[in-house]
């Protein structure tokens, strides 16, 4: 299990990009025109209003990695459930 501070942090990130993300845009259009004010502009929006440091985690366990975007949940989870036949159209093969 993920602590409760990561997964908070992580929900404060995702609120700064969509608070941020229509003026990030238009500082990036800018940017590539060869405007250099907006290129220091840009430098002074928060660093966590980037979409790059977000971070998907598995909606039951936290889990950062191995996750498994179509079904929003990570790999060790979607493998439990699969077995547990509570996913319907996956079967197990060999795993």
């Amino acid at each position: 299990m993920a602590k409760e501070s990561m997964k908070a942090r992580e929900v404060k990130r995702k609120n700064l990009i969509e608070k941020y993300a229509e003026k990030r845009a238009e500082l990036k259009k800018r940017v590539k025109e060869g405007d250099k004010e907006a290129a220091d502009l840009l430098q002074l929006l928060p660093k966590n209003s980037s979409p790059v440091r977000y971070r998907n985690r598995c909606k039951i366990s936290g889990r950062p990695r191995a996750y498994m975007r179509q079904f929003g949940i990570s790999r060790i989870n979607f493998r439990e459930m699969a077995s547990n036949g509570l996913i319907p159209g996956i079967k197990k093969a060999s795993w």
